[in-house]
């Protein structure tokens, strides 16, 4: 059958506009810095890594403790200081270097802003939004303001939106909610990737317990003024990390990918649904059916159409329900031939065994099954962790709100695309990486 001209026409400019939307789809990497690495500012040379590892594992308890304060989508969910990756980027014409904690709970990007009325102390200069060519408030009636949940209309100043965010520790940010460029440092091109007119949050009134080494948050969450969520136009929603082992060493850095460098293809992977629970619809949640340790198999419990496990970057700990991790601790205690030690970190509960320094030792691999029929499997880097030259622990905590840490995330390229909704695993050596 032959098309007539016009038909011809409009199939050729269809193809075309799929061929151009996929040349502009924006395909970059940029660097996460462990907060207890040696490029990071929190880094302290006079620790030893495993006071590095009880700090992480004290914070994670405080984290998971702040989600449950509120089971609504609101940034009162976490506690600001406890994010356990950096991120380096720009803001501003001229650029102004901003710290900022890498939090995929967190559905805002703010930092701190001249004139600072209220502010916590900060290392790094604080950015001047007067000397920006490119910053500009939002309007009150912008759609921006209109449909964000912490905004609000400042009749004080020019009737402009404002923002205000309370975290679960009573910490507070407040300010301008603006426009302004942003640029991120492409670990693979020569020149910064710029996003011309990003919200961003210009905090003015911000105190708490936000520790002088940063700048303020990069909500990476499933919500609009997230990072993820503002790229969205220009890279598909899609994005992936894969987070490197956390070693006595310098370790080898993890790297955040957007675009097509953050799909999640390769032979091998599973992907599983990617659920928006009404109660927080930001947060990344997804089913996980089950464990299996050896023919051991765990039911989880299912919460109506919930997604029943949390994927979380800032915990260091996996959680699970009572009864799961119960019935996991059980089969470890029945798998592991080492000897019982109590936990030496005060005030935590872990099960813990001896290790002699240089032998081997036999740990099961635990299956987690998702959604979907994937199975991914977590190996001894992913279930216990080194807390002493002698003590390894279990990774894994009971608690009543499930969340699956970054521990047993480490060496898995973890891939999220919005679009589709769905969160895909690979069990990967992160380390190979760029």
């Amino acid at each position: 059958m032959i098309l007539p001209y016009s038909s011809f026409l409009i199939v050729l400019v269809f193809l075309q506009n799929i061929s151009f939307s996929k040349a502009l789809k924006s395909s970059f990497s940029v660097e996460m810095i462990h907060r207890d690495s040696p490029k990071s500012p929190f880094y302290r040379p006079t620790e030893t890594h495993f006071q590095r590892v009880e700090n992480a594992i004290l914070r994670s308890i405080h984290r998971a403790n702040y989600f449950k304060l509120d089971s609504h989508d609101v940034e009162s969910t976490i506690t600001p200081a406890s994010g356990e990756y950096l991120l380096n980027y720009s803001v501003g014409t001229p650029p102004v270097q901003i710290l900022g904690i890498v939090d995929t709970g967190s559905n805002l990007i703010w930092m701190q802003c001249q004139p600072c009325k209220d502010c916590y102390k900060q290392d790094r200069p604080i950015f001047d939004p007067s000397t920006s060519r490119t910053y500009s408030t939002i309007p009150c009636v912008a759609a921006e303001c209109l449909s964000a949940s912490h905004t609000f209309c400042n009749f004080n100043h020019g009737k402009h939106c404002a923002y205000t965010i309370t975290y679960g520790d009573e910490s507070t940010s407040e300010g301008d909610f603006s426009w302004e460029t942003i640029s991120l440092y492409s670990s693979f091109k020569d020149v910064p990737v710029a996003f011309p007119q990003t919200v961003i949050g210009c905090g003015h009134n911000n105190h708490g317990l936000f520790g002088e080494h940063s700048s303020g948050i990069v909500g990476l969450g499933n919500g609009p003024f997230s990072l993820a969520g503002q790229l969205k136009p220009k890279t598909g929603g899609t994005f992936s990390y894969c987070l490197t082992p956390m070693v006595e060493k310098d370790g080898k850095p993890s790297f955040l990918h957007f675009g097509d460098r953050g799909e999640v293809t390769t032979e091998g992977a599973v992907s599983t649904p990617l659920i928006i629970n009404e109660g927080m619809p930001s947060k990344y949640f997804v089913v996980m059916e089950a464990i299996s340790v050896g023919s051991k198999r765990i039911e989880f419990p299912r919460n109506g159409e919930d997604g029943n496990i949390l994927i979380d970057s800032g915990s260091t700990l996996t959680y699970l329900p009572d009864e799961v991790y119960s019935s996991l601790e059980q089969e470890m205690v029945n798998a592991v031939k080492l000897p019982r030690i109590n936990n030496p970190m005060q005030g935590v509960k872990l099960l813990c065994y001896e290790i002699t320094p240089g032998e081997e030792y036999h740990i099961p691999i635990v299956y987690a099954h998702f959604k979907g029929g994937g199975t991914v499997k977590f190996y001894n880097i992913n279930t216990f962790t080194k807390v002493r030259e002698n003590v390894i622990c279990l990774a894994f905590h009971s608690d009543s709100l499930p969340i699956l840490g970054n521990l047993a995330q480490q060496d898995i390229l973890v891939g999220y695309d919005t679009q589709q909704n769905t969160v895909t695993f690979l069990n990967t050596d992160c380390t190979s990486e760029i």
